[in-house]
């Protein structure tokens, strides 16, 4: 059979990261990871072909080569996913779709021929038993989680690297917490699930062996959950493989805050080649963290921990999150003030949607106060619940709030922030030529034609004296500032858009 993995494409939304991407010549930030580790599991004597609409188009001949398409994408992708589905059935081609938005939301999908839902370690073989036997039934679920020690090794070969910034690989599934407004328990479940070392070693080395040099993201949605399994094994593990190797491969992930309580953890993971964490902070008030589950961020100084993570030598990227009951009109000031402060940069501000399968989705469905899907954009300015603030105060608190935190003055005054506490790892890494396609772009784009010039040069100048060892990053960070603008000027520009956008 040949098979067409199908992966659709992403808006332009705050991780998209389409606008930066352009200063590296890049089409996409990370490859479809979930479809190449499905491809893996397809019986080998099938042919398989890759098309990421992220990097490229899907064409005629594409469709008439296929004998059935594999799709695959998470729920902000759902409009896209739509129009290739429709693509494809058009032209008669079969459909077999999974992945978070499909387990979601598997009723908005009537036209896909096979659902195979949860996660494909399970459900995946179910389906091609039956389709071997031509009895395939219409959808496939699961009542437990798979052990991931079975999960085999992407299958990289269908991808072409150049056209991405970053791989990914996985180490573990499910979360310990219980925040009421995710979904990653839903899909993955609290008992946390990992790989074995050699597993990520094997895995790494695939990635190597075909030429990739550049960072890997850690895709677990939180990498800490195991931290003795981390210490004892994982880390040695990853600083003995770095090791082997003339260069460094720098990672990232995202973790909970309480990181910032282990500075041995923290000590091996920069000494691994980890340089940047992300953090679901969502909000300085108390009251709106500990009504909506998430008490593992109270009883701390998250600003102070914030700061000691980034002294270890790992970035801080952060999630927050405005329209909780609890919140006032104060809220958005309290949010400026603690994002300021704390020198994230990379500070995603959403507000507050109710996911399928949370507990938030049933409270908002109980309490009659849930209006529509979740677009799954976090920054574009709906929500999907009936807010507890008035609606109007609460979407221009956001703008206000949004207008501000990327303003060129108070984005690059945040980089300061940072890079005055950040102590970047000493990693062995190459020069790379795209470093130096970046700078030269990034003079032209934003120190000449930019807004931002004036602000941009004298951060430049302030970290070449300063903190030059901060150098490239604060490059990169200045890139993803016109990144970050391109898209609140998307969402935010106009009145008309949040009047025809869903409340």
């Amino acid at each position: 059979m040949n098979i067409l993995l199908l992966y659709p494409e992403f808006p332009d939304t705050f991780w998209s990261f389409k606008h930066a991407l352009k200063f590296v010549r890049k089409k996409a930030s990370l490859p479809p990871l979930g479809l190449l580790t499905v491809s893996a599991m397809l019986p080998q004597q099938w042919q398989r072909k890759l098309v990421d609409l992220n990097v490229s188009k899907l064409s005629q001949k594409d469709i008439e080569w296929a004998d059935i398409a594999f799709v695959s994408a998470m729920g902000v992708q759902k409009s896209s996913a739509q129009k290739a589905i429709t693509k494809c059935k058009n032209a008669g081609l079969k459909i077999v779709a999974g992945g978070p938005l499909f387990t979601s939301e598997p009723e908005c999908f009537p036209e896909v021929d096979h659902l195979v839902l949860n996660e494909a370690e399970i459900t995946l073989p179910l389906f091609l038993e039956d389709l071997a036997h031509g009895t395939p039934k219409k959808q496939y679920r699961s009542g437990g989680f798979p052990d991931v020690r079975t999960s085999p090794v992407p299958e990289w070969a269908l991808l072409d690297m150049k056209k991405y910034a970053s791989m990914a690989l996985q180490f573990s599934r499910g979360c310990p917490y219980r925040c009421d407004f995710c979904n990653v328990t839903t899909l993955f479940g609290h008992k946390i699930r990992t790989k074995t070392s050699e597993q990520i070693i094997r895995e790494l080395e695939s990635i190597h062996k075909k030429g990739w040099r550049e960072s890997i993201f850690f895709v677990d949605d939180n990498f800490i959950a195991h931290k003795s399994y981390l210490k004892k094994d994982l880390l040695p593990k990853l600083i003995e493989w770095q090791n082997s190797k003339k260069t460094t491969t720098k990672f990232y992930t995202e973790c909970s805050i309480n990181i910032a309580d282990d500075p041995d953890l923290m000590k091996l993971m920069v000494k691994a080649g980890f340089n940047q964490v992300f953090i679901g902070i969502e909000t300085p008030d108390s009251s709106a963290l500990e009504a909506c589950g998430k008490q593992h961020n109270t009883s701390r100084n998250m600003l102070e921990n914030i700061k000691r993570i980034q002294r270890a030598g790992l970035e801080v990227q952060g999630g927050f999150i405005v329209g909780f009951d609890t919140d006032t009109p104060s809220i958005f000031q309290q949010q400026i003030e603690f994002i300021q402060n704390s020198g994230i940069v990379t500070a995603m501000v959403g507000l507050l949607q109710a996911l399928p399968g949370t507990r938030l989705y049933e409270r908002m469905e109980k309490e009659g106060r849930l209006l529509s899907s979740s677009t799954g954009d976090n920054v574009d300015n709906t929500t999907n619940i009936v807010p507890k603030m008035d609606i109007a105060m609460l979407r221009k608190g956001y703008r206000d709030m949004m207008d501000y935190l990327y303003s060129p003055k108070n984005y690059y005054r945040r980089i300061k922030t940072l890079l005055l506490e950040y102590r970047p790892p000493k990693f062995k890494s190459r020069f790379r030529p795209g470093q130096l396609i970046a700078l030269f772009r990034s003079m032209i784009v934003l120190g000449v034609v930019g807004k931002e010039r004036l602000h941009y040069w004298k951060m430049l100048i302030w970290t070449l004296f300063r903190q030059h060892q901060s150098f490239s990053l604060a490059i990169t960070l200045s890139i993803y500032g016109h990144h970050f603008r391109k898209v609140c000027n998307l969402h935010l520009k106009t009145e008309e858009h949040h009047a025809t956008s869903p409340v």
